[in-house]
């Protein structure tokens, strides 16, 4: 499945040429992946209270186009695979048809003291 989400360019967004500053695209697929969790009825906030939180551990990035100010961009995020203690997202930012921005992310749990553990059964259950 594959959890869209609709991001417009402001220009807060963008470098003095008006292109799309580099680091701006994690910020949107940041975006993506905090909507796709909502979506599939994930409860961060519980998880938290539960002395569980999620921290990217990977990012393999590639740049492949430029957006401009007041373009609609699409944030696709979809589940490449999952093991016991990773989730690994692959995600695209998209202007139409043309992928800008693809990566892929790797996602882990850490407790309160900041030590990586296993997903939490709910998580893989709702993921798989």
């Amino acid at each position: 499945m594959i959890y869209t989400l609709p991001v417009r360019v402001y220009y807060e967004d963008t470098d003095m040429a008006g292109i799309v500053y580099y680091a701006n695209y994690l910020k949107f697929i940041e975006r993506g992946r905090s909507e796709w969790v909502r979506e599939i009825g994930l409860d961060q906030l519980r998880m938290k209270e539960d002395g569980v939180v999620f921290a990217v551990r990977r990012v393999e990035a590639d740049y492949t186009g430029s957006a401009k100010l007041d373009d609609l961009l699409t944030v696709e995020t979809e589940v490449a695979n999952v093991t016991a203690a990773r989730l690994i997202m692959e995600q695209r930012v998209k202007r139409g048809e043309d992928v800008l921005f693809h990566a892929m992310v790797t996602v882990v749990c850490m407790n309160e003291a900041g030590q990586p553990v296993r997903l939490p059964g709910e998580v893989r259950k709702l993921v798989h």
